[in-house]
């Protein structure tokens, strides 16, 4: 595109024009090689454009007459001289506004150390919540209603473009760019333009903390390092894709808009293509690191951070040159996608196959049940992400029936459940499954019943503590859990008070005969002492045992003090005579039945007591 040509009366004769040239020719003259030429006054701003453009009139005469003369030769080296000095000057604008942008309004309100070169994102210091917050307010819709005038889809996006150049040097730029275009020099300008950019791109980097790191380096970070990571790309690519490149697009827009054939989106590529495969060598790296179930959530932090940026995306690098830039996030988004589902499945396994022995002690809540309870509710707050992923069930029921290492679970009775609800399921029932099998290491059966309980209550509770969970569990399957909880309770009451109460019975005491009061003080006395063993047996090891929910530790004593006290109260009321009128009676009646309620308090605290049981005095 050439210059329009001005009025007859105002354009400068050719030789004129030459000298124009010649004088700002920084090989032939010192002054032009000190002063820029756009840092005069502007008249001569003016005057030098005016030569440039008679030279290439001139030019352009001499290529349409076939004229090769000595004249000819003369003006190409004037506008090669020309070019070359547009290309100094070029350039030096283009350096006079290469501040990087200011991150601290999009990301932090603290100040921010560029040399840092720990983390990737090292030198943001605000907090995740506080940071997140800030970024939210500067990308909001109402910083974009003057974008009206562009496509429709910024009118609503978090897209903000920011001026990267003030407007009186985007008119020298695009007044440079127009006459080096014209005379052919469009990769030179495309060069200089990309290589200035480009640094004042990796500026802005360099104060988003984001480091040059390969794939290969990241994956070989331990995952502390890349969780902290993670975080801080999050904010850093919101504020690159939607202020930095977006800035830069428009920028080239404003230079190069219409000047030749798409020199906009090359100038624009130029500039960004490097700095944007950095940017998402990161996620890609993770989207291919080694899986594990404690990198689940922040591959979804880090894959719904990257669903929120496509449209963006696809906005900033809309033309066909950056086709590969969208390619890439999406190819990305795609693998986070996979990893996300490979995690879940690999943590079903890992939950099934958990292959610790050694019993909790106390029969308290195992460790592999708060972790897995934890791990599902956390899920079940990114239920919107995962229903999205999870379209497939569980691999169960049928597939593994009759096989005694792994439970079935009848799809049958949970009709309506989305994927996702029956994984979480699946995983409470194979987590159950587990237990049940380490409840076999303890060598008392009333502990292994305890610990059951404890574990099976804590499942009910985290899912009733938790909307999101419980929503998708649904209230049939929580009946269900909480009829397990009741069974493993009445197999502990079984296993411990069965025995104890047994000695309570009146069968064997009763005997007949003339001298008789009726009852075998013998056997009576045996009863006596059998319960005292019994019982203080019970108390020394169960005060031991752990409950660790005060709710559940109070019902468990209530449920034992109404079955225990009153049978104790009745015996003791029709037989204590019986002991009291013999020898001893302090052998055989140890206890009151204050005192076995004192003692009942003792039970499931977690720590041992004296040998013998408190006994009120008198």
């Amino acid at each position: 595109m050439e210059p329009p040509p001005p009025p007859e009366d105002s354009r400068i004769p050719l030789d004129s024009a030459e000298k124009i040239i010649l004088r700002w020719d920084s090989t032939a003259s010192e002054e032009a090689r000190e002063r820029m030429i756009f840092e005069s006054d502007r008249q001569e701003v003016d005057r030098y454009l005016q030569a440039i453009d008679e030279i290439q009139r001139s030019l352009s005469s001499t290529s349409l007459s076939g004229d090769d003369s000595q004249g000819s030769n003369k003006v190409n080296t004037t506008i090669q001289i020309a070019m070359a000095r547009l290309e100094d000057e070029f350039r030096n604008i283009l350096l006079g506004h290469t501040s990087p942008i200011e991150t601290d309004s999009f990301t932090s309100t603290t100040g921010i150390d560029p040399s840092s070169s720990t983390l990737s994102f090292s030198s943001i210091t605000t907090s995740p919540t506080e940071l997140d917050d800030l970024v939210d307010d500067h990308f909001g819709e109402e910083d974009l209603a003057d974008a009206s005038g562009r496509s429709s889809y910024r009118s609503s996006c978090s897209i903000r473009e920011i001026d990267l150049v003030p407007s009186d040097a985007i008119f020298d730029l695009r007044s440079i760019a127009e006459r080096m275009i014209s005379a052919n020099y469009l990769r030179e300008c495309i060069q200089v333009y990309g290589s200035v950019r480009k640094s004042a791109v990796d500026a802005s980097f360099r104060r988003l903390g984001i480091e040059k790191l390969s794939i290969g380096d990241i994956q070989r970070l331990e995952w502390e390092q890349l969780e902290t990571k993670i975080r801080r790309w999050i904010r850093a690519a919101k504020v690159c894709v939607r202020v930095l490149f977006a800035s830069e697009k428009r920028l080239c827009e404003q230079i190069f808009e219409g000047v030749g054939t798409a020199v906009d989106d090359a100038c624009f590529m130029e500039t960004v293509k490097g700095p944007a495969i950095q940017l998402f060598n990161f996620a890609e790296a993770i989207s291919i690191s080694r899986r594990s179930p404690e990198k689940l959530f922040k591959i979804l932090d880090l894959h719904d951070a990257l669903m929120d940026l496509i449209p963006d995306i696809d906005v900033v690098f809309e033309s066909k040159s950056s086709e590969s830039i969208r390619i890439q996030a999406a190819e990305i988004l795609s693998r986070l996608a996979e990893a996300a589902r490979g995690i879940l499945s690999e943590f079903e396994s890992a939950v099934l196959r958990e292959p610790s022995k050694v019993p909790v002690p106390g029969g308290t809540i195992h460790p592999l049940t708060r972790y897995v309870m934890n791990y599902i509710s956390l899920i079940s707050d990114y239920k919107q992400t995962m229903n999205e992923l999870v379209v497939s069930k569980p691999s169960t029921g049928s597939r593994y029936s009759g096989d005694p290492t792994t439970p079935d679970m009848e799809f049958a009775e949970l009709e309506g459940k989305t994927p996702l609800a029956l994984h979480l399921i699946w995983v409470i029932v194979i987590l159950q499954f587990n237990l049940e099998g380490k409840s076999k290491h303890y060598k008392d059966t009333s502990l292994a019943h305890l610990f059951m309980m404890n574990n099976v209550h804590y499942i009910v509770q985290k899912v009733k503590g938790s909307t999101e969970l419980r929503e998708m569990i649904g209230d049939d399957y929580l009946k269900k859990l909480s009829g397990k909880l009741r069974q493993a309770a009445t197999n502990y009451q079984r296993a411990t008070w069965v025995r104890v109460l047994y000695c309570l019975r009146d069968e064997g005491l009763h005997v007949s005969g003339s001298f008789s009061s009726g009852v075998s003080k013998t056997a009576l006395r045996e009863r006596f002492k059998s319960f005292n063993a019994m019982f203080e047996e019970v108390h020394r090891t169960q005060a031991a045992w752990l409950v660790p929910d005060p709710q559940l530790r109070e019902e468990l004593r209530i449920s034992i003090s109404e079955k225990l006290i009153p049978a104790y109260r009745s015996f003791f009321g029709r037989f204590k005579s019986h002991i009291e009128n013999g020898k001893h009676p302090e052998n055989y009646i140890k206890y009151s039945v204050e005192d076995l309620e004192t003692a009942v308090l003792d039970f499931f605290e977690g720590y041992q007591v004296s040998q013998h049981l408190r006994r009120r005095s008198g």
